[in-house]
């Protein structure tokens, strides 16, 4: 919130928006701005994808609907401004949106630049230049990280070895900038936890780290991870953390996830940073799922503080 906005103006702005949007009962953070919460809620961009790719928002407008949902800080989708990474008129734009509506920065999700572990090294260095342009971007908006994918061809041993390399590489010049590199389980052996936090072990520097994924531990067609193993494996080296949603019982509990269990987990190896609501379901349009996400997240931390 910016600090010269008065609460009763903040709650007015998101009542008036959350109305807007047909959600009247969005909840605001339960946490005086004096107290340190447990956990503090980002909002991924690609919990809005559709409303994105439909034309119906602009990424520019991010920070603001990121604001009227009671979030605190925005992670970017690059997908969404893949030609933008070195426009400094349009980053200029994207960094005084957030500071226009007083949310942070948090990180940069990366897709489509290439296999930072190819087995082709022409193909491996290529995919590791390619995302300087997005450490740069991350770095001149604030952001603490950029998140990759760390995708190879071969044996468990080789592609370990291969997404090391590439992702030393990428973390030494990503150290150049003060920016994280973290890795995402997000498909193929990426979503072993055991391989993922193998190859963090590999590259063991201090800027390369992990965004485990609540729902992303499908290694193949029949053959998926257990998602609590794997995060247990994986938040050692976290640097954020992504709270997959799909669908919610009566209770307004996550059907495939139990946060209660996952946040513990989290919160129990030491983790007390952002953690982003990445709604993917279809039974409820984006903004309720997003709001039902969230609420689920600030219940989770009532009940792990209590």
């Amino acid at each position: 919130m910016n600090h010269t906005t008065t609460r009763r103006e903040f709650l007015q702005t998101t009542g008036a928006v959350a109305a807007g949007l047909g959600l009247s009962n969005l909840a605001l953070p339960t946490f005086a701005a004096e107290e340190k919460p447990l956990y503090r809620i980002s909002l991924a961009e690609w919990s809005l994808h559709k409303t994105l790719f439909g034309g119906k928002m602009n990424n520019v407008d991010f920070p603001k609907a990121t604001k009227d949902f009671g979030i605190e800080a925005v992670e970017w989708v690059n997908q969404f401004w893949k030609d933008k990474a070195r426009d400094q008129k349009y980053l200029a734009e994207l960094k005084q949106r957030t500071a226009d509506v007083g949310v942070a920065n948090v990180l940069i999700m990366i897709d489509g630049e290439g296999a930072l572990g190819d087995p082709d090294e022409k193909d491996r260095l290529k995919a590791v230049e390619n995302h300087h342009q997005w450490v740069e971007a991350a770095k001149y908006l604030g952001c603490h990280s950029i998140r990759v994918n760390a995708q190879s061809k071969g044996s468990f041993d080789e592609t370990q070895k291969l997404a090391a390399d590439g992702l030393r590489r990428l973390s030494e010049y990503g150290a150049s900038h003060d920016i994280n590199i973290i890795v995402e389980n997000h498909g193929g052996l990426s979503s072993n936890g055991a391989w993922l936090a193998g190859v963090m072990k590999l590259v063991d520097m201090p800027n390369c780290g992990t965004l485990p994924d609540f729902g992303n531990f499908r290694v193949s067609g029949d053959e998926e991870y257990d998602r609590y193993k794997g995060v247990e494996e994986l938040m050692p080296f976290a640097k954020a953390v992504s709270a997959k949603s799909h669908d919610f019982d009566a209770e307004g509990n996550e059907t495939k996830t139990d946060y209660k269990r996952m946040m513990k987990i989290v919160v129990d190896a030491g983790y007390h940073g952002f953690v982003g609501i990445e709604y993917e379901g279809s039974k409820l349009p984006e903004p309720e799922g997003i709001a039902a996400t969230k609420k689920l997240l600030e219940r989770v931390r009532d009940e792990l503080a209590g």
